[in-house]
């Protein structure tokens, strides 16, 4: 059974620590969690202070954005309900998610829009 999203900071036994949406899973005899688009957040200091933060994705070679953890790797888990560290959260996977096609071209393989390759198929369909 799977029990309702929610944002959270994951410590890791490893030391790492992530931000992300979480919902928990029970399977059988262990708990599991599902971790959508975990991020890395780490402050940017200055000699004022604390200038912003850098946020990065978790894992930076692949393009995965759900992920399965066992509860036991996890050292502890803070349940988030700080509205700022959610709007950095969203928007920055706002940005992540959206396909930039101006730097898409064929030579990588992107022909066009699903809407745009379906009114080419209509056509060539009608043709025939």
């Amino acid at each position: 059974m799977i029990e309702e999203d929610f944002y959270a900071t994951i410590k890791f036994k490893s030391g790492e620590e992530v931000y992300a949406k979480v919902a928990a899973s029970e399977e059988d005899t262990r708990t599991m969690l599902l971790v959508s688009n975990p991020i890395t957040i780490a402050e940017v200091k200055t000699r004022a202070g604390v200038a912003g933060y850098k946020v990065e994705p978790w894992l930076k070679t692949t393009t995965q954005d759900m992920f399965v953890i066992n509860l036991s790797d996890v050292l502890t888990m803070s349940e988030s309900c700080d509205v700022e560290m959610i709007c950095y959260y969203e928007d920055y996977i706002s940005k992540v998610d959206k396909p930039n096609h101006s730097e898409l071209n064929r030579k990588m393989g992107y022909l066009g829009t699903v809407e745009e390759t379906k009114k080419n198929l209509e056509k060539l369909f009608k043709a025939s």
